[in-house]
């Protein structure tokens, strides 16, 4: 490429680039006193129960094999199987 080109190319991804690659923003004293706060406070946090893989891995077995049945006595009653 040609040096115009690469300034060229410079000029356009200048801000963008900037933005994605330079380091974090930094809040102003109080705002970041105010985003403490807020995280504090712990409006959003939410208890919740441990995720167990192995209960929901039954449940789909449950669920899965209660439509198959419900399907295969569908078929029955109409007379196709």
């Amino acid at each position: 490429m040609s040096q115009d080109q690469d300034q060229d190319q410079e000029q356009q991804e200048g801000p963008a680039s900037a933005v994605t690659e330079g380091p974090e923003r930094q809040l102003y004293p109080e705002d970041q006193a105010k985003v403490d706060a807020f995280l504090k406070r712990g409006v959003n946090s939410v208890d919740r129960k441990p995720f167990k893989p192995l209960y929901l891995l039954v449940m789909l077995i449950v669920v899965v094999g209660g439509l198959s049945l419900f399907s295969q006595w569908l078929a029955h009653q109409a007379g196709v199987y």
